[in-house]
């Protein structure tokens, strides 16, 4: 059974959430650890579902064990950040959606979910581009802040398709966020264009990016770990977008 674990109170009015599960290129995840991080958030609830590695763990220079994936906050920001510091499987992810999507809907929040769109051809000096899809009545948001549209046909899938179709078979508002990112290694700078194009501006929250760029390769090595086990784990499993046309 899927559950998310509240361990402390915080007060919310209808916040935005910013999904950080690992995928490709890990750009959610370390748009959302830079959020984390950037805004010293709060630590209060803990996801839990069958199929979810049991495993603590543990930051540099803290004896604190911390179960793999957590919800944080900013009550001044009114913002919550989804941290995974695990790949969600294939096993766990209809449970892991259904508990999170009931959970938000209870409290109001609008769900920003991020996935990197494998560009293999991206240029180094290229700025890779963002766009949106939504469900429910979200695509307004979209339109209100000038986010892309799609240039084809495509598909969101792993975990984080398994949270958007949730969203969109209960037709409640919900954005998913797109951008071109590298496949094989960690990419802050299509993080830092989430942030940028798409989660600044529809939360209305301020985000310095400059460090995604100053430390972009320290970044990578971080990750590395990460996106090496994510690289073995099957593509079904991975959170990204990808085109219809991969299919045909």
């Amino acid at each position: 059974m899927a559950r998310v674990h509240v361990r402390s109170d915080v007060t919310l009015d209808e916040p935005f959430l910013v999904e950080g599960l690992p995928g490709v290129g890990l750009v959610g995840k370390i748009a959302t650890d830079h959020l984390v991080d950037e805004f010293d958030m709060t630590y209060f609830a803990s996801v839990d579902a069958e199929g979810l590695p049991q495993v603590g763990v543990y930051d540099e220079d803290s004896r604190e064990a911390l179960p793999p994936v957590r919800l944080y906050a900013d009550e001044e920001r009114d913002l919550l950040a989804l941290q995974s510091d695990v790949p969600v499987d294939r096993e766990a992810a209809p449970g892991f959606a259904d508990a999170l999507t009931n959970w938000l809907a209870d409290v109001g929040a609008t769900p920003l979910y991020l996935s990197g769109l494998p560009a293999p051809d991206l240029d180094v000096d290229e700025v890779p581009p963002v766009f949106g899809v939504a469900t429910g009545d979200a695509a307004t948001l979209l339109d209100e802040h000038d986010v892309g549209l799609p240039s084809e046909q495509g598909v969101v899938g792993g975990p984080t398709g398994a949270l958007v179709n949730r969203a969109a078979e209960l037709n409640l508002d919900a954005v998913g966020l797109v951008v071109e990112s590298d496949p094989q290694f960690p990419d802050p700078a299509a993080s830092k264009r989430l942030i940028d194009e798409g989660i600044e501006p529809l939360t209305g929250v301020t985000v310095d990016t400059a460090a995604l760029v100053d430390h972009a390769e320290e970044i990578r090595e971080q990750k590395e770990r990460l996106a090496q086990q994510m690289q073995q784990a099957e593509e079904s499993e991975s959170s990204q977008a990808k085109p219809l046309r991969m299919f045909e």
